[in-house]
């Protein structure tokens, strides 16, 4: 009925992913969206709030709620910008590093698998195709 139907596919396909995610992301006590902002915070210590919106393509007050969430979890510290007061850069603590090799693992894990399972061409094309239809509905 809606095989060509972008949103009910895409969506669909989210969920499924995001299951993956969760279960990958559970032994940290992470969600998904968690799970991501922590490893960029991880791999860019210093990145401000807006720019970690910018990287992971969501609205700035959906950033700054995750980044709350890993503040109270004790893996990430604000510290205010010496460039603008208006903004905090974020950087990753000891527990986080901690689990950072750990954490990397568990998502190279369930990249792969679900890289194996629809097999590496299709994924690839996949993934392509959908940054290029997000960038070109972002235009």
């Amino acid at each position: 009925m809606f095989d060509h139907c972008l949103y009910f596919n895409t969506t669909a396909l989210a969920r499924s992913v995001e299951r993956e995610w969760t279960v990958a992301y559970a032994p940290f006590s992470l969600t998904p969206p968690q799970g991501f902002v922590l490893r960029v915070v991880l791999k860019r210590p210093g990145v401000l709030n807006r720019e970690l919106a910018e990287v992971l393509g969501i609205a700035r007050p959906t950033a700054t709620r995750l980044v709350d969430g890993l503040v109270a979890k004790g893996l990430v510290e604000r510290q205010p910008s010496a460039e603008d007061g208006r903004e905090w850069n974020l950087f990753p603590t000891e527990a986080a590093r901690a689990v950072e090799a750990a954490l990397q693992a568990a998502s190279a894990k369930v990249a792969r698998r679900l890289r194996e399972h629809v097999g590496a061409s299709a994924f690839d094309d996949t993934v392509q195709a959908i940054r290029d239809v997000r960038s070109a509905l972002n235009t």
